[in-house]
């Protein structure tokens, strides 16, 4: 083995890792909705990655390659994390009925984590292509071909996607508003009604 190549292609591979995994973290972060679970995923990524560096770095665009591992990875590890939140909260919601508790009493919500929570509420495939489509911009050929479907199924996905998040925020946003106070009856209305 000659250790100055060697040398030099880890050197490589560090450089492109340093490049991609801040863009890579934000896409994770955002296809899962949870930071750790990202940070996970975008370690999976590299290794994988590194396994096949000496092919990947001579590719056009190895950052879409590993983009494309990392959508791969949320995909398919999706079914996986739905079963492991099931299992650590209750199946009778107390715990979202804590979450819309606190949720209520915080009347000032960012807007940044109010919305990325909304995007964890959607399946991952819907989750995976309005993140490819619109925080990536990526084309939907391109993200067609990322996940392996027509074209027509990213427009109509993103479309439905799109929707469905929409709906999940008013919704938060109808419930974190406090209702307007109505004015208090006494014993003295019923009595000037008459």
């Amino acid at each position: 083995m000659d250790w100055g190549r060697h040398t030099a292609l880890e050197r490589d591979f560090d450089r492109f890792a340093a490049e991609v995994s801040d863009p890579l973290l934000r896409t994770g972060h955002l296809m899962t909705g949870d930071a750790s679970a990202a940070e996970d995923l975008v370690q999976e990524t590299l290794l994988r990655v590194a396994r096949r560096w000496k092919r990947v770095r001579f590719m056009d665009h190895p950052a879409a390659y590993a983009r494309r591992v990392l959508v791969n990875l949320v995909l398919h590890d999706a079914g996986r994390r739905s079963r492991q939140r099931a299992e650590l909260w209750p199946a009778d919601g107390a715990a979202e009925a804590a979450d819309q508790s606190a949720a209520q009493s915080l009347q000032a919500v960012d807007d940044l984590a109010e919305f990325r929570w909304a995007l964890a509420q959607l399946p991952a495939r819907q989750r995976a292509v309005l993140v490819l489509r619109y925080w990536a911009d990526l084309p939907v050929t391109e993200v067609a071909d990322m996940l392996g479907c027509s074209e027509g199924t990213v427009t109509s996905t993103a479309s439905r996607a799109a929707a469905r998040l929409a709906e999940i925020l008013a919704s938060a946003r109808q419930f974190a508003e406090p209702a307007a106070p109505q004015p208090r009856k006494g014993p003295s209305d019923a009595y000037r009604r008459t």
